[in-house]
């Protein structure tokens, strides 16, 4: 079988059998066919790979200058093939269970200030029906701590305006309800009943945010519609950057850190514990801005 024979079929099982994310399933694929690659220069079988080959391969990854972090991810994407070709019967064992993940240093996620947040919507042109959709989806991200993938993909039928609720299908197709407060309710009402009609023009569209075809809006789209506040109010952000400031508000607002690992969709608290570095840091600056008596000379 051809090395993309083997790359499509892992992709599928993938998103099939382990009920793996796109994105997630995607990264893997590529990671794989990063080695199944090497393994075609090295004249290397896959059938016959051993754990020697695969620190080979990883002594290469890191001197063509792979981070810890691209590191770790190969090894993930790795062992996920090496069970795959387990069952394939393709190997006898995984031995990519032999290899151990480097702790990659994680950088802390850029948050903005409420202030910011607020100055940076108030850019948006209300003027226009992309303009209030607009309104209505950054209010909702920000308000809800969606990921970009996790609003565009929103139903109608999920938004429950009476019980304040959205139901967000999220990584590996893992749902949960997330409440949001009175001015995101406001602007989904408007924007359910007054600019969503006009977008859609009578068309059937089961998700929630559309673009000016009255098609489902793509990530893409978002991406470019946030890039334009963003050049417009000098703010430095993306899109993500609304989900982590979400995180981090609560946690500054006093909210518990498994409440706020349920609302983000982690499934391990420790991905969310990242948040609580952040909020120490902004405690450290306030007091040094406060309290100078303590700074270093």
């Amino acid at each position: 079988m051809t090395i993309q024979g083997i790359l499509e079929l892992f992709y599928t099982d993938l998103i099939l059998v382990k009920r793996a994310s796109e994105q997630t399933s995607l990264t893997y694929k590529t990671s794989a066919q990063e080695f199944l690659n090497w393994l075609s220069e090295s004249k290397i079988k896959l059938r016959e790979v051993s754990a020697k080959d695969l620190m080979y391969y990883l002594i290469k990854r890191q001197t063509d200058g792979a981070s810890e972090l691209t590191i770790a991810k190969d090894i993930s994407a790795l062992r996920a093939f090496g069970e795959y070709l387990v069952r394939k019967n393709y190997w006898k064992q995984n031995i990519t269970l032999l290899l151990d993940r480097p702790k990659a240093n994680r950088a802390l996620p850029k948050v903005l200030s409420i202030e910011q947040v607020d100055s940076l919507l108030s850019f948006i042109d209300t003027s226009t029906l992309s303009g209030k959709r607009d309104d209505t989806l950054f209010e909702l991200i920000y308000s809800c701590g969606l990921r970009i993938s996790e609003a565009c993909d929103l139903k109608i039928a999920n938004v429950h305006l009476n019980e304040k609720l959205i139901l967000v299908h999220g990584k590996g197709d893992k749902e949960r309800l997330i409440p949001f407060g009175k001015r995101a309710e406001e602007k989904l009402i408007y924007y359910i009943n007054e600019v969503r009609p006009e977008l859609t023009k009578g068309k059937d569209v089961p998700n929630l945010f559309v673009n000016y075809r009255g098609e489902p809006i793509s990530r893409k789209g978002v991406w470019k519609r946030f890039k334009q506040l963003e050049e417009l109010s000098g703010i430095d952000s993306k899109v993500h950057t609304l989900r982590h400031s979400f995180a981090t508000h609560l946690l500054m607002g006093g909210a518990d850190l498994r409440s706020v690992q349920e609302l983000l969709g982690h499934s391990d608290l420790s991905t969310t514990q990242v948040y609580t570095h952040v909020t120490d840091d902004q405690l450290m600056n306030v007091h040094k801005k406060y309290f100078p008596g303590h700074q270093k000379k």
